[in-house]
Formats: structure tokens, sequence, C-alpha cells
């Protein structure tokens, strides 16, 4: 892929929004080797499903030969954006900021090269602005953008109007902002700064900045924010946010998550969300349309991300357990050894079961059944599988898969794993 050919790519992947003016645009990436930035507000200690399409974006101009630069706000992240919120961000201590910028690191680096010629940066905000003062601030950064500018931009105005209204530490953020683009331009060279739709305001006004303070002439890039069908959020479940942190999110969980996205947001999410060519991936949705019911789209989808952020072993596991727990898979120590902390698991001394009704004493033990006659209940009616197998009758023997593992099944949905002690 040539310098400009990253615009075309973007483009046929729903990635463009709001640019300057494109033939410019094309004119300076042509050539490759030009150095782009995109910001990250640390308000988590990892980066979550809405912070992947900017990373990957990154990811596919450094593919096309440029240098991106990762920016995470340690001082912004101190202030807050206010772009599309009803409400303002919780600020962050140094703490905080700092602990969250660690954990987002090492995510990049698992998306980005930060080697060779054109080897991506991670800086933090923080390191310029904080010896900055007020006085010089507002010398050398407020003097050039007008009040008019800032509250013409919709993201002010919207809140202005709003019963919340805004403080003026989030209305500072513009300011802080183009600030950044400013630095960057004067000390990295660079000349492009990228970012979600909610952002182009801020990102005009690093422009106008930089053609005031420095006389030349820098681009910015948007892509539309990723909803879905129904509009709803992306990268958002009822217990919340989506993470790119196998502690917040289980590489499990994170590969279910994909393969129920609907047929309707399917391929923009391919197209958005994964590193596969364009051309690969309208492969896939015609053999998807053949035969929609086995959801290829969907399995190529969690199979191309979470072995992305996570790596192949992980992917492994989570598909092996997936397997174990909807069928097709071997009850195998590997295969149920994979399934915790994914259900409910209960650590039992080996001695824990008796020989009268070793069954009912594992579903009691296990707190898979309240009391022995809810057991004894239950199994009568069918209700309990252990390691696959229908239980029948009470006494019969209840055998650890590998010494160590019985997977207990109650009803059609509720699974239970019990681990015996050595």
């Amino acid at each position: 892929m040539t310098g400009a050919a990253v615009v075309d790519d973007l483009g046929s992947r729903g990635l463009l929004q709001d640019h300057t003016e494109e033939a410019a645009l094309r004119e300076l990436l042509e050539p490759g080797d030009v150095t782009l930035y995109h910001g990250i507000d640390p308000t988590a200690p990892s980066l979550h499903l809405g912070n992947l399409i900017g990373v990957l974006v990154l990811r596919r101009f450094q593919d096309a030969g440029h240098r991106p630069i990762a920016l995470v706000g340690g001082a912004t992240g101190m202030v807050g954006d206010p772009s599309w919120r009803s409400g303002e961000r919780n600020l962050l201590d140094v703490d905080e900021l700092i602990a969250n910028v660690a954990g987002i690191r090492s995510q990049l680096e698992r998306l980005l090269d930060f080697g060779g010629a054109s080897g991506a940066e991670l800086v933090n905000n923080y390191d310029w602005t904080r010896n900055v003062t007020l006085l010089e601030f507002l010398r050398d950064a407020g003097k050039h953008i007008t009040v008019n500018q800032m509250v013409a931009k919709d993201s002010i105005r919207s809140r202005m109007t709003s019963d919340v209204g805004i403080s003026f530490t989030e209305f500072s953020y513009m300011l802080l902002q183009a600030f950044d683009f400013w630095w960057l331009h004067e000390n990295r060279g660079c000349k492009l700064q990228i970012g979600g739709s909610d952002q182009w305001g801020n990102i005009t006004a690093g422009i106008d900045l930089i053609r005031r303070r420095s006389g030349v002439r820098v681009h910015g890039l948007t892509w539309p924010l990723m909803t879905r069908s129904d509009g709803s959020k992306f990268g958002k479940t009822a217990e919340g946010a989506v993470w790119l942190d196998p502690e917040m999110t289980m590489p499990y969980e994170f590969h279910q998550y994909f393969l129920r996205v609907g047929d309707a947001d399917v391929e923009r999410t391919l197209m958005q969300l994964t590193l596969l060519g364009v051309d690969d991936i309208s492969e896939i949705m015609a053999e998807h349309a053949a035969n929609p019911h086995k959801r290829l789209a969907q399995h190529e989808l969690a199979d191309s991300v979470t072995g992305l952020i996570h790596g192949s072993e992980p992917l492994r596991r989570a598909k092996l357990a997936a397997a174990v727990l909807f069928g097709g898979g071997e009850l195998d120590s590997e295969g149920l050894e994979s399934l915790r902390g994914i259900v409910p698991e209960t650590l039992l001394a080996a001695d824990s079961v008796g020989l009268d009704e070793p069954v009912v004493d594992l579903l009691v033990a296990t707190g898979v059944c309240a009391s022995k006659g809810d057991a004894r209940r239950t199994i009568k009616q069918g209700g309990i599988r252990v390691n696959g197998r229908l239980v029948t009758s009470n006494s019969e023997s209840v055998e650890a898969v590998g010494g160590r593992f019985a997977l207990v099944q109650r009803g059609k949905k509720q699974r239970y794993l019990a681990v015996f002690d050595d």
C-alpha cells in the first residue's frame, strides 16, 4: 500500500468522515513517512473496544509507511473531554493516571510496531504540559483561538445549552488538545491528527493554532463513531465496557461478544476492527451469505479480533471452552481446565463425596442444589448431568476427569465446575 492509498483503504472500510482538503492530504501522504498522532484519554487501566478503531487506524497508517504517535493524555485526562457527553467526567489523580498509562502501553505494544524506521512512539502530554505556567499557556495558545470559535463547536454548544452546562475546566480542553498538536508539530514534525468524529472540533482548533502560531498547514482526519445498526453503542454489554485487558474482560467473553454480532453489523465490524484485506472480507461475506446459519462471518470476526488482541493460545482456549460448554468439545482435563473463571467453581477435598449418595453429595457441596432433598428431586426429574452424562440414580459414582475435575450441569444452562484437591 502506498502512502496515500491508506485514504482509499479507510474509505473502503467506512472509516472516513471528516478530513481536511483531500487533494492536499493525499499530496502530503503520497511519499510516505508522515508523522501522525491519535490521542487516548487514560480513564482506565485498559483500552476498550471504543479505543480499538483509533489504534488500528494508526496501524493502517504505519503499514503504509507512516510514523504513528499514540498520545496518552496524562494532562488532558486530568481535565476531561466534554465532547458529546451529557455530564462532566470524574477527574483522575496522578497515581491513577500513572497506573492507567502503564496498562495502556502494554496493549499498544501488541498492536503497533515500536521499532524500525517508522516505529511508533508513545507520548504523554503531561510531560510537556506540567511545567507550562498559566500565563504562558494563555499567551501562547489562548490568544490564538477566539471564544467565538470555541462555542461554535457542536460539542461545546450542546453542553452550553443543556441543563448541566459546562465547567471552565472542560471548556479549556479544546485549547489543551490544540496545544498538544502544536507541540507535536514543533517537536516531532507531526503533520496529521486523527480521531473519532466527536474530535473534529478539537482537531480543527489545533490546525488553526499551528497555522496562526507557526504559519504551517497541517491536516486532520476522523472516522464515524461506531454504533450498532439499532443505534446502540458498540463495545458495551449489560455488564459494561468490553476491555482489552484479559483480567477485565476474559478472552472467552471477548470472543463470545463478537460471535454475537448480528448479520447487519458483521461486515462493517470485520472492515473496521480487523486487519483482514477488503477483498478477503468480501469473499468471507459472499460465503457467509450462501449459508448464513453457519455464521461464518461472525466466527472469522471473533477469531481475528481475539487473536489480534490476546494471541493464539488464549484464542485456542476460548474456543475450547465454548466447545465444552455448547457441545462438541472433549471433556478431558484440558477442556475442563479451560472453563476455570468462566463457570462457577468449587474447590473440594478428594474425600468430600460420600459412598452412599455420591452425586447428591456433589450437588450440595458445589451449591448446584440447596439441599439433599432438592438434589434427589432434580435427579429424579432428569435435570442433572455430570461430565456430560445424564444422572439417573443417587448412587451413581462420580469420576473426576483426570482425577481433578467434574462438570455438573443443572437444566440446560446452569453449569458448575468441581475441582478436587490432589
